[in-house]
């Protein structure tokens, strides 16, 4: 009997195996094809850092091509958004800083942005300090947000090497734990420190060549001349703090070597002084920067003249970078009736340029 149940169930167990059915999630429009569960999660902090990590399987994988990354699993899908190139340009030729401004994208208004500038294609890279400077290390007071960046009007990386290209990028992060990769790299160059300089001879504002001189005539006693051309400056500089033009005068007037006597140079209204020379500004202007503007010694009119003797006097100025600079002076001179007569009286003018860089 007992062999003979026992081989019933034998041939029962043959005859009925057992079926195990598997359903994917699935719905009308999507599939999961795979997945799987690790074995929780866990997180380490610090007083400035967070990070979130799934430890044990993760399924799925990472999608790549040249422009997109799509990363998977729950600290993926926690990040930031990760922002894309930014403008990067040199707006003013300048030699020792850049202008970089992000692209928020669709980050929220309290994300923060990291900068990392480097020269040699990231071989070693710098960060972008909070002051705008750059550093070798990267705090958490140098992640800012849009608006402290500069918004749409970007900010200016002081501090750079002339003659040299940049390479930027930017990484967000919004909340702990969320910071992401760095995105696309943009490239600028800085320039090397500029300034040019001429002057020109001439009544109307005229590009002349040398020599440069002027003939004041006749001077008749007790009335102004003014000379018939005005001296015309051109000044051009990207130096951070700007420039300066001056003015020198070799023989402290108009002097005749005949007559051995100088018509002194002065300073006041020649029209109520009996005899004298000296210098008037007439215009400044500038296409950009600056401005470049006349000194106020020299930004006279009617018949008042700034002396111009053998110390150097500044005529013109510009406290930033100016693109076109152009200025203009011009000589007045007053003889008396006892002026002693001759043909040769002259004054030889340096004009002398600098810039602050």
């Amino acid at each position: 009997m007992y062999f003979f149940g026992n081989t019933r169930k034998s041939l029962l167990k043959r005859i009925f195996p057992l079926f195990i059915f598997l359903a994917l999630p699935a719905s009308t429009t999507y599939e999961l094809k795979d997945f799987g569960f690790g074995s929780g999660g866990g997180s380490g902090t610090s007083t400035n850092y967070g990070m979130t990590a799934i430890t044990g399987e993760q399924s799925g994988g990472k999608l790549t091509s040249t422009t997109y990354d799509l990363g998977s699993g729950m600290v993926f899908t926690n990040q930031a958004n990760v922002p894309s190139a930014p403008s990067f340009t040199n707006p003013a030729n300048y030699y020792n800083k850049l202008l970089v401004t992000l692209v928020a994208g669709e980050n929220p208004s309290d994300a923060v942005y990291a900068i990392a500038i480097s020269s040699d294609n990231f071989v070693t890279t710098r960060y972008v300090q909070s002051d705008n400077t750059v550093g070798t290390t990267l705090g958490i007071e140098d992640y800012q947000t849009y608006t402290a960046w500069g918004g749409a009007s970007g900010t200016l990386i002081i501090g750079l090497t002339a003659n040299t290209t940049y390479k930027v990028k930017v990484k967000a992060m919004q909340g702990s734990k969320t910071e992401t990769d760095y995105g696309p790299v943009a490239t600028q160059s800085t320039v090397g420190p500029k300034l040019s300089f001429d002057i020109d001879v001439s009544a109307t504002d005229t590009e002349t060549a040398a020599p440069f001189a002027t003939n004041l005539g006749n001077l008749s006693p007790g009335v102004v001349a003014n000379s018939p051309q005005k001296v015309w400056v051109d000044f051009d500089t990207n130096a951070e703090n700007g420039g300066r033009v001056y003015i020198k005068a070799s023989n402290n007037g108009l002097q005749s070597t005949r007559a051995s006597y100088t018509i002194s140079a002065v300073s006041g209204n020649l029209a109520a002084l009996q005899e004298g020379f000296g210098v008037q500004g007439v215009s400044a202007t500038q296409s950009a920067g600056g401005p470049f503007t006349l000194v106020p010694a020299y930004n006279l009119t009617s018949d008042n003249v700034a002396v111009s003797d053998t110390t150097v006097r500044e005529i013109f100025t510009a406290s930033t970078p100016v693109a076109s600079g152009r200025g203009s002076f011009q000589l007045k001179a007053k003889a008396t009736s006892v002026t002693p007569a001759a043909s040769d009286y002259q004054e030889v003018l340096t004009v002398i340029t600098s810039a602050s860089f």
